[in-house]
């Protein structure tokens, strides 16, 4: 059950577990401590819960990933130890220092929300100092979740200093539409590849019927699947969607299936048979005279 919160970015609700397990596992995780109850419907992995407890202990606020976690947005990868963020002259006994990521700085009291930094100073400093495709994950389940653009757009317009550029960058292309952190990650890594545009949640419109897949280029006809246990917890699922896809590719669509660990662990790869798609539809274009897309 851990693994399944995992990969649905470090918290997930009770509706989401159910459609990979039954109540009676999800209640067995909970009694045995593999989950815990961040909120009411929704659950999290143990350290989310005890990094709550640190934070107190220390004085301190959760910060970066675990503010995130904290406000109920997605993240790319749990942190394996919570990030408290402490004055700048506190002292840190050496046992709390090891049990988390510590970090230094002075905070207004507007910055901070309860135990954690607030929702617009956790989006800066994930945006900040997070890699790219972490921050872009943390800006999108924000939006997700009912932060306003506004904000965003507010963080880069005032960014300087180091880290400002991909400040900016996130804000650029964050989007509310993308449904998770495994497919907030894909597009993060696809906008390195030259000549690529993808876009969330876009509607296709085929001659035999509609989709709304992940990611889709329109303009190449190239369309980004990250598949997940999520959608294919059984064979009716497994069916419907080698249905969908075979009739996306007969309509003209590429379509390139990437699963999780890969997405996560192998970008490389996942960048190269990118690069490889985006200079196969412009071979093809060139030997049958095209300019034009699938759709």
């Amino acid at each position: 059950m851990a693994g399944v919160i995992e990969e649905l970015g470090g918290i997930a609700t009770r509706k989401a577990l159910l459609q990979h397990a039954d109540r009676v596992d999800v209640d067995r995780a909970l009694a045995a401590g593999e989950i815990v109850a961040a909120a009411r419907g929704r659950y999290a992995l143990p350290v989310t819960d005890e990094a709550v407890r640190l934070a107190h202990a220390m004085s301190g606020v959760l910060s970066l990933t675990s503010a995130a976690l904290h406000h109920g947005w997605e993240v790319k990868t749990s942190p394996d130890k919570p990030h408290i963020l402490v004055p700048t002259k506190r002292k840190v006994s050496p046992d709390l220092r090891s049990a988390v990521h510590l970090h230094r700085g002075d905070l207004l009291a507007e910055e901070i929300s309860g135990i954690a930094t607030s929702r617009e100073v956790t989006l800066q400093q994930c945006m900040r100092s997070l890699p790219f495709d972490e921050a872009l994950s943390v800006a999108d389940s924000a939006l997700r979740h009912g932060e306003p653009p506004a904000t965003l757009r507010r963080i880069a317009v005032t960014a300087r200093g180091p880290g400002a550029r991909q400040v900016r960058r996130v804000a650029d292309a964050a989007d509310g539409d993308a449904a998770n952190p495994f497919e907030s990650t894909l597009r993060a890594v696809s906008r390195d590849v030259p000549g690529l545009h993808v876009q969330a949640q876009r509607l296709v419109v085929t001659r035999r019927f509609t989709a709304r897949p992940d990611l889709v280029d329109v303009d190449l006809g190239v369309i980004l699947e990250a598949d997940s246990f999520e959608w294919h917890g059984d064979r009716a699922a497994l069916r419907r969607d080698a249905k969908r896809y075979n009739l996306l590719v007969i309509d003209g669509w590429i379509v390139l299936r990437f699963a999780w660990e890969d997405v996560m662990f192998e970008q490389d790869y996942v960048r190269d048979v990118l690069v490889a798609a985006v200079a196969f539809v412009h071979r093809r274009r060139k030997a049958w005279g095209c300019t034009c897309g699938a759709a």
